[in-house]
Parts: C-alpha cells; sequence; structure tokens
C-alpha cells in the first residue's frame, strides 16, 4: 500500500514527535556502548565478525542522533 504526501507527512510528524523526546546523550551513549562491545568482543578474541558487526553499529547511532538534535531545534514542517 503506497501513501500519499498527506499521510507521509502526518507519519512523519508523528514519529518525530516521539523521538524529539528520547534525549541526545542517549545515541551517543549507544555509539560509545556499541565501540566499546565491539573492542571487548575484538580483544576476547571472539567471533571477528561479530565484533565488526557491532561496532558499525556507531555511525547509525550518531546519525540518529543528529536527525533527534535537528528535529528538536529546528521541528518538523
Amino acid at each position: 500500500m503506497a501513501l500519499n504526501t498527506g499521510q507521509e507527512g502526518n507519519l512523519t510528524k508523528r514519529i518525530e514527535k516521539q523521538t524529539s523526546k528520547v534525549p541526545s546523550t542517549f545515541f551517543l551513549g549507544a555509539a560509545l556502548f556499541s565501540m566499546g562491545v565491539s573492542a571487548a568482543l575484538k580483544c576476547m578474541k571472539s567471533d571477528k565478525h561479530a565484533a565488526l558487526f557491532v561496532g558499525q553499529w556507531a555511525a547509525p547511532f550518531l546519525l540518529l542522533g543528529i536527525y533527534n538534535k535537528i528535529v528538536k531545534t529546528e521541528g518538523h514542517d
């Protein structure tokens, strides 16, 4: 089912209203935590792929934090 422009705008507003409640430090903490877990997995000589997989979560968390900050300061539409 395709969303028309009005529905997409309303959905986006509802999502942004909820995500703006999350503190920005949550995303920074999640990124740092994923880097720490990745380093720990690498140091424990466990599965190399698991360490790389978890380590790659940091960038999306930081991007979500930036998006969250923009929504909080600029608002939506």
